[in-house]
């Protein structure tokens, strides 16, 4: 017992007190021990993260306000929240809209056909998307390049060969990937949905040039895009009522999907590791309570040996 006090002490986890010797060691874990100069270091570092950081957020929010477009309203969305998932019934009717409105101008370069497989569709159904587009490969042994009906490996095609062709299809304007398009907005899925349903006239004072429409979400209102969701525009294959802010809210789901497709995986990991913690924290405590109560609660005295 004395050897391993002895070691405490001179691991300076126990501080001494008493002017005479013999001396008595007791634990101290308390701030007592800090310069007053690290206390004041400290406490200048904690209120400058705090002034930088208010002065951060105070900037974002005059720099919003001092925007012309307008701000998108929050909805609630299915999978807004820690411990909810994809609501995949309107991924897949999302997928459906793509595929039948947004897919003529838009590509998804980072999405492949095998990223559908027990998302929104079986793997025979999602071999079957695949093998509806024509894919160019090669070389073949001859040299040439030829065209196969496509795979689960292969990537949604581009509507267009390269840029150019794009832009010289829709007015010099280029259309955006929407694989990460989510992720790359401010508003995320609320952007995406006030966009595509917020066409409006221009008001007055405003000049729009030739194919320019014009949509207070866009920043500076006027975009190239036309508007493209109407009612009935898209056909449902489960048969919900195509109308116009329903193909919007699927849309926008399917686009966070894309943006996040290991969303779901992500927060079951979570909950997971939640309740692992939890358990493995319960216990450590009542090891610490274990181990620690011996000390916390023995008394150390010294009895000087009377002379004679």
């Amino acid at each position: 017992m004395a050897a391993a006090v002895g070691r405490i002490c001179g691991a300076r986890l126990l501080k001494n007190y008493g002017i005479v010797a013999p001396q008595v060691c007791q634990l101290s874990t308390s701030a007592k021990g800090w310069t007053k100069n690290r206390k004041l270091w400290l406490s200048t570092l904690g209120v400058v993260g705090g002034g930088v950081g208010a002065l951060l957020f105070a900037l974002e929010q005059s720099v919003q306000a001092s925007g012309t477009e307008a701000h998108p309203y929050h909805q609630p969305w299915s999978h807004d929240g820690w411990f909810k998932s994809f609501d995949h019934a309107s991924v897949r009717r999302g997928y459906e809209v793509y595929k039948q409105v947004c897919k003529a101008c838009h590509s998804l370069q980072y999405i492949a056909y095998r990223n559908l497989v027990d998302v929104t569709h079986t793997e025979e159904q999602a071999k079957a998307e695949a093998a509806e587009v024509m894919v160019k490969d090669g070389p073949d042994e001859e040299g040439n390049y030829f065209e196969r009906p496509g795979k689960l490996s292969d990537y949604f095609p581009s509507p267009y060969p390269n840029e150019n062709a794009a832009r010289a299809a829709n007015n010099g304007a280029y259309p955006p990937d929407l694989s990460l398009i989510v992720s790359g907005r401010k508003g995320g899925e609320d952007y995406i949905f006030a966009l595509l349903t917020g066409y409006v006239e221009a008001p007055a004072g405003v000049v729009l040039r030739e194919g320019q429409n014009y949509n207070p979400y866009f920043p500076g209102g006027a975009i190239s895009m036309a508007q493209v969701l109407f009612d009935e525009a898209a056909e449902y294959t489960d048969g919900t009522p195509a109308t116009a802010s329903q193909m919007a809210k699927d849309v926008a789901t399917f686009l966070r999907w894309c943006s996040e497709p290991e969303l779901d995986d992500r927060r079951l990991m979570t909950i997971k590791a939640i309740g692992m913690f939890s358990m493995l924290a319960a216990v450590v405590y009542y090891y610490k309570r274990h181990k620690w109560s011996s000390l916390k609660s023995r008394k150390l005295a010294y009895k000087p040996v009377s002379k004679k």
